[in-house]
């Protein structure tokens, strides 16, 4: 049972998926300290969550290397509350400019806001998480199909990267106090007054994932797949467990 006293770092915080990440930590009755880019974009956050209770606000670049590292020094310098738990949910770049039309410029700003913030928050906080030494904590990763779907390129190939990050760092985590999970995202989630105009699904019902992902000791090291509103609920996932052989030609070897 989560304690009050326990936080969860959201980066990405203001976004459809970071919104639901606040809700849902609330719910488990921690306390949250979001990343966020500026006082508008905060405001924009508390009127999406419905509270401003539980929650610290704390402005940082997450496009820089420094971003999330400035606050994880923060925290260490006890400026800013101590974490157990972090979810990222940085990105939601969504161009359609077609592969062959693709620059490198225009692929290096997709990589960084899709990929390389996720990689700066992890660098930043999980060696502050391994010295914490929590018996508990938890660091979890959204990721979309469009990886697998091949829709819109840069997109595409940012979301590619980033399972490739979700498997490195469930191998490098398993025997670690921190459980690494990816939440694999198939549904499209917006805040609740958007969705409400939409139809598509709520930010507040989507929460319950991760709810209980922070409830499941059990849940580690896995992809968690969501792919229809029943799965908010009820999870589904599998142990990312990889074993390398390396096979040899038995013809060669004769």
């Amino acid at each position: 049972m989560a304690t009050a006293t326990e936080t969860v770092l959201v980066v990405g915080s203001t976004g459809n998926i970071g919104v639901s990440a606040i809700i849902g930590a609330l719910r488990s009755r921690h306390s949250v300290l979001a990343v966020v880019r500026n006082h508008d974009s905060a405001e924009k956050m508390f009127e999406h969550v419905g509270t401003r209770e539980g929650i610290t606000v704390v402005e940082a670049d997450i496009t820089s290397e420094q971003g999330v590292l400035g606050v994880v020094e923060k925290v260490g310098k006890g400026l800013l509350p101590a974490f157990q738990h972090v979810y990222a949910a940085a990105g939601g770049f969504y161009g359609a400019t077609p592969m062959h039309e693709l620059s490198a410029q225009e692929l290096r700003q997709y990589m960084n806001v899709n990929f390389e913030t996720n990689l700066f928050a992890y660098r930043a906080t999980v060696p502050y998480l391994l010295a914490q030494n929590h018996a508990n904590s938890t660091w979890t990763l959204c990721t979309g199909a469009m990886g697998d779907f091949g829709m819109r390129a840069a997109p595409a190939l940012s979301q590619g990267a980033l399972y490739s990050l979700a498997n490195v760092a469930c191998r490098a985590l398993r025997e670690t106090n921190i459980r690494f999970n990816e939440i694999y995202l198939l549904l499209r989630v917006e805040v609740d007054s958007s969705a409400a105009r939409t139809g598509f699904f709520r930010a507040s019902a989507f929460a319950e994932t991760y709810r209980k992902i922070l409830g499941r000791e059990d849940v580690k090291s896995a992809r968690v797949e969501v792919r229809e509103k029943r799965d908010f609920e009820e999870l589904k996932f599998k142990e990312k467990r990889f074993e390398m052989v390396l096979k040899k030609d038995d013809e060669v070897i004769g």
